[in-house]
């Protein structure tokens, strides 16, 4: 058998069975992961910090809201600015009120939203002293119950904001320290973390 007749078979035959196998192999490696998987896998890491979160404050309920997109104006077409709460852990007899805050436009809590994102933290340590700002949200918090909010942004690394950390204390007024408000704004950065990373994928 001449050299060239084997160059030939290598390259005719062998080649392209060489080169299937590598596709193969490349395209596991590359198979976008499933997406109810992953939902289901960020859920159980979030829902796992915000229980950790109440128990450690002692908070009644403690929930995540994400921003996101709408639909569309009409006749703009632009499209519009909402949030969800889509986490939340709550405590035995405390009201859930994650099915009242499901696609809410941004501009309705525009004071409060703004606040956030320059400041980063809310504290309201109890929503009926008229000293204390409340950045619109004192009307909420009568109807859901909450004595003491703590709000604080959830922003990606690039340092977008991309949504909202709750702490409500329905039960009893409570003033967090400062040591715990910086905690929770750690808190918050991983939860970013995690919801970032879900996003991308």
């Amino acid at each position: 058998m001449s050299v060239s007749i084997i160059v030939a078979f290598i390259t005719g035959v062998l080649g392209p069975v060489l080169l299937l196998f590598i596709k193969n192999k490349l395209d596991k490696k590359t198979e976008k992961p499933d997406m109810v998987l992953e939902t289901l896998k960020v859920s159980e890491l979030v829902m796992t910090k915000l229980d950790h979160i109440k128990e450690e404050f002692k908070a009644d309920r403690v929930w995540v809201a994400q921003f996101h997109n709408g639909g569309n104006f009409y006749p703009t077409g632009k499209s519009m600015a909402k949030f969800s709460i889509i986490y939340e852990s709550v405590g035995a007899s405390v009201q859930s009120i994650q099915g009242n805050f499901h696609n809410i436009p941004v501009n309705l809590f525009s004071r409060s939203i703004n606040h956030l994102l320059e400041k980063d933290t809310i504290q309201i340590s109890d929503f009926k002293d008229e000293t204390v700002a409340t950045f619109g949200l004192k009307y909420i918090a009568e109807d859901t119950g909450c004595k003491s909010g703590y709000l604080f942004a959830i922003k990606c690394i690039e340092g977008r904001f991309i949504g909202m950390l709750g702490i409500d204390y329905t039960k009893k007024k409570t003033k967090l320290t400062d040591e715990s408000v910086n905690n929770l704004l750690v808190q918050s950065t991983t939860i970013g973390g995690v919801l970032m990373n879900h996003l991308e994928q």
